[in-house]
């Protein structure tokens, strides 16, 4: 997946300027794709050459005019593309688990205190993801349809934070060490 695709799901779902949609990013997509302002603005820019976006110009009082991106036709033919690919297993990169297999050769207290930090880390995002289940989606038998993928995305969110609180429990348990 490239970031267009990411860009392309947040424009069908609403139009945005480049700071809207960045600020998307940093609230909500972010917690899955990361990108930086700057990145989004040097791809939203290839887009609309690619003719799968397009601006419009929005007069505001007293600011210079902004930029609002929409997607287009193209844009939609492209995200429809791209969702009827497989999808290949993601690759495992941890860093935490190449610390675990050089415990005999490290610093067993480092690599506990670094497991301590990431269990506060994986509490404190499933508590966000958790509020906002319960705030969006208070009933989560009836999620709407059109808002069914963002609901499982949270679900996602929050089955992989449940994983990892319980991975790092595990892992100070088998080094006897406490929370």
């Amino acid at each position: 997946m490239a970031l267009e695709h990411a860009i392309l799901v947040s424009l069908a779902e609403r139009s945005a300027s480049g700071y809207d949609l960045a600020r998307r990013f940093d609230a909500s997509i972010g917690n899955f794709w990361k990108a930086s302002h700057q990145q989004i603005y040097k791809v939203l820019g290839r887009m609309e050459a690619q003719q799968l976006v397009e601006a419009s110009l929005v007069e505001q009082d007293g600011r210079p005019d902004k930029k609002v991106y929409a997607i287009t036709a193209d844009g939609r033919l492209e995200l429809a593309r791209f969702s009827a690919t497989p999808t290949p297993p993601e690759v495992l990169r941890s860093e935490l688990a190449v610390k675990l297999r050089a415990l005999p050769f490290g610093d067993r207290d480092a690599v506990v205190a670094s497991v301590r930090a990431r269990r506060v880390q994986h509490e404190e995002k499933l508590a966000y993801y958790s509020e906002s289940s319960q705030r969006f989606y208070p009933d989560a038998e009836h999620v709407p349809q059109d808002q069914l993928g963002s609901w499982l995305v949270l679900r996602g969110g929050i089955l992989a934070e449940e994983t990892g609180l319980a991975w790092c429990d595990e892992i100070l348990q088998a080094l006897g060490a406490e929370r």
